[in-house]
This record gives C-alpha cells, structure tokens and sequence, in this order.
C-alpha cells in the first residue's frame, strides 16, 4: 500500500474539516455564552448531516460513473479522460475559489458567523432549524470539495479514503484541542502552510486535467479520423515532450510518487502542460500571496494609527 497517495486528501480533508470545526466551535462557543445549550443537539445533528450528505454525494457519482461506464462499454477511451476532465476542472475551480476566499475572509468568519447565530437565536421557533442549516451547510461544503478532489483523478483508492479518513480525525483533534481544552493553536500560520500545501496539489491537478484533455482528443481523434483533431505528432494537443525522466526519477515510485502527489511532478511533460502549471502558480498563486501581504500591511498600518499612550 502506497500511502503517499493518501496524502492530498490527507492535507485538504484537514485544511476543509478545520474550517468546518472552527464554524462548529464558534457556534457551540456561542450557545453556551447565551445560555442556549439545549441547542448543541442541533449543532451535532447538523455535523452530522453535514458528513452523511457529503458521502452520499460520494456514492451518488461513484454508482452514476460506474452505470455510465457499463452502459457504454465502447467509449471507454473517452469517457473515462471527458470525466476526468469535469470533475478535476470543477474541483481546481471550487479549491482555487476556496483558498483565496478564506483567506480573505478569515478574519471576518467568527463575527459573520456569530452575526448568523445571533440572527437564529431572534427567531424562536425556528432557531433549531436554522443553527441545523447553518453547520450542515458548512460542512457538507467543505466535505463536498474534498468527494470533488477524490473523483478529479478518478482514483477513489484504499489510500485515498485512508487520507481522507485521517484529515477528518485530525480536524475533529484540532476542533476539540481549540474549544474544549482551550488549546492555543497558531491558526493563521496553519491555514497559510497548508494554503501553499493546497495551491501545488491543485497546480498538479492542472497538469492531471491536460492529460486527461489530451487522452480525450486522441480517442475522439481514433474514433473520427476524419476530424484529426491532433495537432502534434509527440501528444495530440499538449505539443513537444519537454523532458522524459522516466528512467531516473519515476513518478510511479518512491520519492518520485510522493513529488508528483504534492508537486505535480511527471516523468513525461508536454509544453501545453507546463505553460498550464506555470500560468496557475503565477495567476491564483500570485493572487494568494498578495492577499497574504495585503492583510500583513493592513494590520501593521492598523497599528500604526493606534493612538500612543
């Protein structure tokens, strides 16, 4: 068992379920100071759903890609590289979309959330439902982009599930050590470490999805030679091999499986696929970083304003 292979869904599941416990211990850590705690069976139901939805959503497109594959035994070739395609482009634009927005958002989530559960609380008869939505809803989110994650590479392995399994337990420790213990946890550095963790998993997700773009063409290219859609004689549409470390550094062994898993290595490279790592790194990468150091200078001008004692 290869377990390098556990480890994205291992540092996505743990980066998602921390958002999703921060929400639940905010929320918990309210009711209690409003003297409300009648309600926390609402918030574990709601963690609850949260986890059963996200992996009935699992099951849902495992049986929807198995029932596809059986129906149309002779597009194999190409429905396997399209959904490929689907699923890691939707998952590369959620995660993207997720990194940046938590990191802008982050030091508003407690009083937005808070905010939420204050508006809950005013409505009396229905504030059970309300304080349910609003942690299943946080977590069927975050546990929806990681079943995302999963069926990106089509690769719902043991040890996938295991990284999974393990990201959970760990945000559930990390919820636990924060709101019951009173455990201080340095969470901006952590949600920045595993942020730049995220950005390279997903940059190699951009190379998975222009290989599965390329494999697709080809059968469609077989299947239609008339179309000749291929514009390469080396790939279809990814165009010259830039290298081919094949020999020396495989990606389907150790360390090389560990580099292609964390950093998007390949052995084989094509110039359409490194132009796409490169643009992603520069483009939401940059854009990451820079929202980083828009809150550094943010807080250090806020500090500068303070009046001197």
């Amino acid at each position: 068992m290869d377990f390098s292979l556990a480890i994205p869904t291992f540092v996505i599941t743990l980066r998602e379920g921390v958002e999703a416990a921060l929400v639940v211990g905010i929320v918990l850590a309210c009711l209690s100071k409003a003297n409300r705690s009648e309600l926390n069976k609402w918030v574990y139901a709601g963690v609850a759903a949260g986890i059963v939805g996200s992996i009935l959503i699992g099951l849902f497109l495992g049986l929807t890609l198995s029932r596809v594959q059986y129906a149309m035994p002779a597009l194999q070739g190409l429905i396997k590289p399209f959904l490929g395609v689907l699923f890691g482009s939707v998952a590369i634009v959620m995660l993207s979309w997720m990194l940046i927005w938590m990191t802008q958002q982050a030091k508003s989530m407690k009083s937005n959330v808070e905010g939420s559960l204050k508006d809950a609380l005013a409505d009396s008869e229905s504030s059970n439902i309300s304080i349910f939505s609003l942690v299943c809803i946080a977590v069927l989110r975050e546990g929806f982009e990681t079943v995302l994650f999963l069926f990106s590479n089509l690769q719902q392995s043991v040890e996938g599930i295991l990284g999974a399994v393990a990201g959970l337990t760990g945000a559930v420790g990390i919820g636990i050590a924060l709101f019951r213990f009173g455990i201080r946890i340095n969470l901006k550095r952590f949600f920045q470490v595993m942020g730049v963790f995220l950005l390279l998993i997903v940059a190699g997700l951009v190379v998975s999805v222009f290989k599965n773009l390329d494999a697709a063409f080809t059968a469609i290219s077989m299947m239609k030679p008339e179309l000749d859609l291929c514009i390469s004689t080396q790939s279809c549409i990814l165009g010259p091999q830039l290298w081919d470390t094949s020999a020396i550094l495989p990606d389907k062994q150790f360390p090389g499986i560990l580099l292609k898993t964390m950093l998007g290595y390949r052995d084989h490279i094509y110039l359409l696929q490194l132009f796409a790592y490169a643009a992603f790194l520069i483009g939401v990468g940059g854009r990451y970083f820079r929202s980083l150091n828009f809150k550094v200078k943010k807080a250090a001008s806020t500090e500068t304003a303070e009046p001197q004692l």
